[in-house]
């Protein structure tokens, strides 16, 4: 069945870095887009980045653009978010997603995702 598994968060100060994973299972991880999205509590879910099947071809929410870096390892199944420059604002919890074809089927999964607390 189809896993995305997400890691790497944690507590953080102000200024500092986190890079986050996504491994994924049960499916041709290479086929298919990933995406980063965030939800802070009280608020609505925030896409905050999307991968390529290939890696070539990136974009970036407006708020994390120059900070964050969206990349991936087709032949590690894995699916990387380097954050630098964290903001009190960038807490949330963080999740990986696809959308996948199963049949004539396309579903979307995501992982349970990680927490990310920016904090001083």
């Amino acid at each position: 069945q189809v896993q995305l598994v997400e890691s790497g968060g944690g507590l953080v100060q102000p200024g500092g870095s986190l890079r986050l994973s996504c491994a994924a299972s049960g499916f041709t991880f290479s086929d298919y887009a990933i995406n980063w999205y965030r939800q802070a509590p009280g608020k609505e879910r925030e896409l905050v980045a999307i991968i390529s099947h290939g890696g070539s071809s990136t974009n970036y929410a407006d708020f994390v653009k120059g900070r964050f870096t969206v990349s991936r390892d087709n032949a590690k199944n894995t699916a990387f978010l380097q954050m630098n420059g964290l903001k009190p604002d960038d807490t949330a919890i963080y999740y990986c997603s696809a959308v996948v074809r199963q049949g004539s089927d396309w579903s979307p999964y995501r992982g349970p995702g990680t927490q990310v607390t920016v904090s001083s």
